[in-house]
């Protein structure tokens, strides 16, 4: 048990890790760092390398934003299967909607409760 928690802290952080020398020595703003970090894990599911990882490592790496590149291609891998081009589209947004819709609602509560900048 405690072993999980070791490597689930490595992986997240070696996560972590990449993403703050892209912005420090790449002088790569968030957006572009984000969008790197989303692609990069696209791409790891894409070659089926995210989920040996997933299983691996746990919340380590289902936590970071890479996570969210793995879950947008394979829910369209596995809706391709079932229903072809058209399951590309509907199966990216199926697996993700809870996360988009969580992170506008949030976003607008926190917009209401506190003053935003700008």
């Amino acid at each position: 048990m405690l072993a999980m928690y070791f490597w689930a802290f490595v992986v997240g952080g070696i996560i972590c890790v990449i993403g703050q020398l892209l912005f420090d020595v790449a002088k790569l703003t968030p957006g572009h760092t984000l969008s790197l970090l989303v692609v990069a894990g696209a791409i790891l599911d894409g070659f089926g390398l995210y989920e040996p990882l997933v299983d691996f490592a746990g919340a380590g790496a289902t936590i970071p934003i890479t996570s969210f590149g793995n879950s947008l291609v394979h829910g369209a891998l596995h809706e391709a299967k079932l229903h072809g081009v058209v399951g590309v589209l509907t199966g990216m947004f199926e697996v993700t909607s809870s996360g988009i819709s969580a992170a506008i609602i949030f976003g607008f509560i926190g917009a209401l409760v506190f003053k935003p900048k700008g």
